[in-house]
């Protein structure tokens, strides 16, 4: 649980960064599903002739290996879906391991010292994968795999959620750098929405709203976790290293809320008032996105920004 002070800082500059938020156990347990989960891709690819032999290789080595050889590997790393292109088979990884990371005591014992008792897992989260720099291909745009730009977490919810109480944990698998594209947060918050634009294929601050005058890196070893207001404005820096960065990006919002992407499935991870409402079955969780994602493929697609592309600023 974090201090007093802690929450201060938070309420005051709309940020925080907290060590050793998940334990090591609990980091090798997330490494290893991501390492069998990587075995099994790999084995498929190797098969469709798509990428080299890779014989006792681990995680790191076969995703750079899966990266030179231009083969979608982002997407069935993902907690989440996309934001379009939906269909039946889009894969994503749901698992024991991560669930058990989103559920985390720790973790939701800090969410419950910003935003209360009663907390739902909030479906707009990510795993977040960053290459260093120059292996990334010149047409990747997504935020999760390249330098992430300026933005608000409140800037990529529909309106439905403007008046919602939620925050982020961005969690450090590996450790976060200057050097390997730590974020960077605008130091002071910021109280208002912004604009954000469509742009280079994420959705962030327009030119003239990118506080970068202000910018501070906020370096975190693996296991610790930046902690977002959706007000603050934060981005990250680019990973100039020869090491990958790994992290997730998990919201949390007061059980009751709209999310801000109703498509998607939430789930109450933490009620004082009610616990028998949590959720404690990582299949299930699974179940709900396998339901989504079988749904969503059916339907015409849903919008989940809010931003128009011919707006003045975005000019």
């Amino acid at each position: 649980m974090i201090n007093q002070a802690q929450v201060d800082q938070f309420r005051a500059q709309g940020y925080l960064v907290v060590e050793d938020l998940l334990d090591p156990g609990s980091l090798a347990a997330v490494r290893s599903e991501y390492e069998t989960m990587m075995d099994g891709l790999y084995a498929g690819w190797q098969r469709a002739g798509r990428v080299p032999a890779a014989d006792g290789l681990g995680f790191f080595d076969k995703l750079d290996l899966a990266v030179h050889a231009g083969v979608e590997w982002y997407q069935p790393c993902d907690i989440s879906l996309p934001h379009n292109d939906i269909a039946a088979d889009t894969p994503m990884h749901i698992g024991p391991a991560v669930f058990d990371m989103v559920t985390h005591q720790r973790v939701l014992d800090t969410v419950e010292a910003l935003i209360g008792p009663e907390i739902s897992s909030n479906p707009i989260q990510h795993v977040r994968i960053k290459p260093p720099q120059r292996e990334v291909s010149g047409d990747e745009t997504r935020a999760h795999i390249v330098q992430t730009d300026w933005h608000q977490d409140q800037g990529v919810t529909l309106e439905e959620a403007d008046a919602t109480e939620f925050i982020t944990v961005w969690l450090a698998i590996t450790d976060a750098t200057e050097d390997n594209g730590c974020l960077q947060v605008a130091h002071g918050g910021e109280d208002r929405l912004l604009p954000h634009c469509p742009q280079n294929g994420q959705v962030g601050l327009p030119a003239d709203f990118r506080p970068t005058d202000t910018a501070k890196p906020l370096p975190v070893k693996a296991g610790g976790a930046v902690i977002f207001h959706p007000l603050t404005p934060h981005a990250s820096l680019v990973n100039r290293s020869q090491n990958y960065r790994w992290s997730f990006d998990l919201r949390y919002h007061v059980t009751g809320q709209p999310s801000g992407r109703p498509q998607f499935p939430s789930f109450v991870a933490r009620s004082r008032a009610r616990p028998q409402s949590e959720l404690r079955d990582w299949r299930e969780w699974q179940r709900m996105w396998d339901m989504t994602r079988a749904h969503l493929a059916a339907t015409p697609h849903q919008d989940q920004h809010r931003w128009p592309a011919d707006a003045a600023y975005c000019a």
